[in-house]
């Protein structure tokens, strides 16, 4: 889970598989559909393909914006060690 900073949106869930492929991504609060809509479009893509679509979009007159978040979250989740079970 990822706390989002300056969006509507308070928390982004999302996974992928060991090859950093998209598998899910869930948005706690926002614009619903605008990001249900954003979650099925990166949902089977390559987190280096999503990177540099939605990162740096804004909001607004904020300084982020959901899709900016969501590649917050994704680099996140790229850095973070690989478990092995």
């Amino acid at each position: 889970m990822y706390e989002t900073s300056g969006t509507c949106s308070k928390m982004i869930d999302v996974t992928a598989d060991e090859n950093n492929v998209i598998q899910q991504v869930f948005f706690l609060g926002g614009c619903n559909g605008n990001l249900q809509g954003i979650s099925k479009l990166v949902q089977g893509q390559k987190i280096d393909d999503v990177l540099p679509r939605l990162n740096g979009i804004r909001c607004g007159t904020k300084g982020t914006s959901c899709p900016d978040q969501l590649c917050r979250a994704l680099e996140q989740l790229k850095a973070a060690p690989v478990s092995e079970s």
